[in-house]
């Protein structure tokens, strides 16, 4: 049976500066003062779900055979007013840059991730107003 564990740290540097370590080796300097020298963990939390669902997009891109030579996802967040101020909504915009890059293509990849594949949204769906949408531009 495969392990499906995942570890990290979190470690203390300063003021409210902490360096996370994934288990993989992998550090993130992540700053609680707001602004900081380094991004926030909520922010951390908007970047995880736009790397997550980008992956995921170009991969079936690339599985597809389009010509994609840029992927940016724009990930926007909009939080609660009081204590603890959580995600209420969060859009994923994704702007694919290419040849030839057929629609079709852009938003089945984009709903394929949404729906299925992108575990970061999975998990905050159930408590976070999840919306996507893609802007395709010629290279």
């Amino acid at each position: 049976m495969a392990d499906n564990r995942m570890t990290a740290a979190v470690k203390w540097v300063d003021d409210l500066t902490f360096v996370a370590e994934s288990g993989s080796g992998h550090q993130v300097v992540l700053d609680g003062n707001s602004p900081g020298t380094a991004p926030s963990p909520m922010e951390v939390v908007l970047m995880a779900a736009g790397s997550c669902a980008s992956v995921d997009v170009v991969s079936i891109l690339e599985k597809a055979r389009q010509q994609v030579t840029r992927c940016e996802c724009k990930v926007t967040g909009e939080r609660v007013g009081e204590t603890p101020n959580v995600f209420k909504s969060i859009h994923l915009e994704f702007h694919v840059t290419g040849h030839d890059i057929a629609e079709k293509h852009v938003e089945r990849a984009v709903q394929l991730s949404a729906d299925k594949y992108c575990s970061v949204a999975k998990m905050l769906e159930a408590s976070v107003a999840m919306s996507h949408g893609y802007v395709i531009h010629a290279a």
